[in-house]
């Protein structure tokens, strides 16, 4: 096996001399050691000190020529991606980008201090191409002419590294760039239009993390994400005076500092997660078993995607498996529960962009009855949200075949639930639009909204509807707040039995999003009665609840609103599309009683006062038309 070696650090300091005390290494040293890393004494370290070829010295002047630019600077969309799986992964290590609020005030601080004295080297740098290739050689000339490298940018060094980066020798690959107390968001370190050239990463860069301080004066609130929009922006503390709040000794004495420079030159902390709770086998509730099903169900949809599908289809999957297991184990955490063998399985490092998810295992057995609401479920939303990635119809009735064949459930079930939905869609759809494929591009607004139903979801605050429902829902979520797919897998898992439409079909909603979980519902109704399952009259119960409500949210906009507002034509098309439904039902003999015959009316009517009846809906529609008929 060949050994890993580890890359040479770089750092490339402000104006002056740099740090010839090597503070800012000492400080780095100690943090990564505090944090779980190794220290710097078996890392090569090249610190190229430039203070002289900054200055402007006829004398010192050569003919110089900057070095080319690279041939290849990273416009194929292959690296772009791959570049941002990367950053992604540094963000989940780190925390939420922030490139902060800038503003004139601090933009113009920089502005006035770039005409001070101790700016002149940076003045230099920026307006004279000799000296730009006079640093350019000086710092080269110590680099190795091939491997890794990681470059920590302070200042001055931020902007030359920017400028560095595409001149690098061909052998060189940086698997980190850290800049800190940068000035790059000022334009007046747009030096030879950098930003043009750095529209998108370059080919030998990994990553490139930029760390800001409220209180630096230099980085003027803002981070470099402004002029360089690819980069990630981090926001640290470094104290209130100007001076120690631009210093490097200070910034690499910050945890998330030492924490990026660590992973570029020794790689993840936990190269495998250690799973305490292997064999521990427990029962699973039904949000573990969703999230297992719904990974396990875009596992078999991946492997028939090829070429650039493949690969965003498998990221966005990779992302939805971290969140979803991290979801689950601060659930448990809370709750004092232990995570099951089958969700600790499906745990890995997300924050090391080169560790491979666990293929999901199997599904667990479920009964038929309540595969085919789980089914719909799983194919009728976006479980990848808030990727959206188009797969067709075909791969997708593939994959679900597979997943009722290895659950005994059959082939052909996974052909059922198709059937159901197009000819749910015919019903409820003036101009079927197969709405019901793309419903998950809206779950997280109709799932916020049924939060209160369970799951990984926390519960809205009490009376809060609508978008202030979803913020509110959200609140409360991890770094970020897991909008993405975690947030649909968390409410599903307990949508059955019509909680989901009672609190989504409503008129906060789109007519496509009540339309879609209208298929939804219907299907589940068709599949029922088509299989003997004694519940249809549930659905019926739902799309009357939601009739009702949308009937008075109708009439109370019509009265009011003009007769041209889309919000009442949207409304109008609602109220429409589960006016069909239900009459699709009701002509089916799926309704209130159905099409029983005589002699099992009379006995349901005579064993209605010993039985408790399914649902409240039905005796009150009895007891209505009864007292209509009376009235009449």
């Amino acid at each position: 096996m060949t050994p890993v070696t580890t890359p040479t650090l770089v750092y490339l300091h402000g104006v002056g001399q740099g740090d010839l005390q090597q503070e800012w290494k000492a400080n780095l040293s100690a943090t990564l050691t505090r944090i779980g890393y190794p220290d710097l004494s078996d890392v090569t370290v090249i610190t190229p000190v430039y203070a002289d070829e900054l200055k402007e010295h006829s004398d010192t002047q050569r003919s110089l020529a900057l070095r080319p630019l690279r041939k290849d600077r990273g416009s194929n969309s292959t690296h772009v991606f791959d570049f941002e799986r990367r950053i992604a992964a540094m963000e989940h290590r780190l925390g939420r980008h922030n490139r902060g609020a800038g503003g004139a005030f601090p933009q113009a601080v920089v502005n006035a201090s770039v005409a001070l004295p101790i700016f002149a080297q940076a003045r230099n740098y920026v307006n004279n191409t000799q000296i730009r290739a006079q640093v350019h050689k000086c710092i080269v000339d110590q680099l190795p002419t091939e491997g890794d490298i990681v470059i920590l940018g302070h200042s001055l060094g931020s902007v030359i590294a920017a400028d560095l980066l595409l001149r690098l020798p061909e052998g060189l690959t940086v698997k980190g760039l850290a800049t800190i107390g940068s000035p790059l968001s000022n334009e007046n370190f747009n030096v030879d239009d950098i930003a043009k050239h750095l529209k998108t990463p370059p080919s030998n860069l990994s990553w490139w993390v930029n760390f800001w301080s409220g209180s630096d004066p230099v980085a003027a609130k803002r981070g470099v994400s402004t002029t360089i929009p690819w980069v990630l922006d981090f926001r640290i503390k470094t104290p209130l005076i100007p001076g120690p709040a631009h210093s490097s000794r200070k910034y690499c004495a910050d945890e998330a500092v030492a924490e990026a420079i660590g992973f570029g030159l020794f790689g993840s902390r936990s190269k495998e997660i250690v799973l305490a709770e292997k064999n521990l086998k427990l029962p699973l509730d039904d949000t573990e078993i969703f999230v297992l099903q719904a990974l396990r169900y875009g596992y078999l949809i991946s492997t028939r995607l090829k070429g650039d599908d493949a690969r965003r289809y498998a990221y966005a999957l990779r992302e939805t498996q971290a969140r979803m297991v991290a979801e689950i184990k601060e659930r448990n955490a809370r709750e004092n529960k232990p995570v099951p063998a089958e969700i600790s399985w499906l745990d890995f490092d997300i924050a090391d962009p080169e560790a491979d998810a666990p293929i999901p295992k199997k599904s667990p057995y479920m009964p038929k009855v309540q595969a085919y609401e789980r089914l719909l479920e799983l194919v009728g939303h976006n479980l990848l949200q808030p990727f959206e990635i188009e797969v067709s119809e075909k791969i997708k009735r593939e994959a679900l075949e597979d997943f009722t064949s290895e659950t005994y459930l059959g082939s052909p079930l996974g052909m059922e639930i198709y059937q159901a939905l197009h000819e749910a869609e015919q019903i409820v759809s003036v101009a079927p639009k197969t709405n019901w494929r793309r419903w998950g591009a809206f779950g997280v607004g109709a799932a916020a909204l049924t939060v209160a139903t369970g799951g990984l979801a926390l519960a809205a605050a009490p009376g809060v509807v609508g978008a202030a429902a979803i913020t509110s829902a959200l609140a409360s979520f991890g770094p970020g707040g897991m909008i993405g797919g975690i947030v649909t897998a968390g409410t599903l898992a307990t949508v059955g039995g019509g909680s989901f439409t009672v609190g989504a079909l409503s008129s906060v909603n789109s007519s496509e999003e009540v339309e879609a979980m209208v298929v939804h519902r219907l299907s589940l109704a068709l599949l029922w009665e088509a299989n003997g399952v004694d519940r249809v009259q549930e659905i019926w119960d739902e799309l009357a609840n939601a009739e009702r409500t949308l009937n008075r949210d109708y009439t109370r906009l019509k009265n009011v609103s003009d007769s041209s507002s889309p919000i009442l034509k949207d409304c109008e098309q609602q109220l429409h599309t589960v006016t069909r439904a239900l009459k699709y039902l009701g002509d089916h003999g799926m309704g209130p009683g159905g099409d029983l015959p005589e002699k099992e009316t009379e006995n349901a009517e005579a064993e209605e006062g010993t039985q408790e009846p399914k649902s409240v809906v039905a005796p009150l529609v009895k007891i209505l038309s009864k007292k209509h008929e009376t009235e009449g």
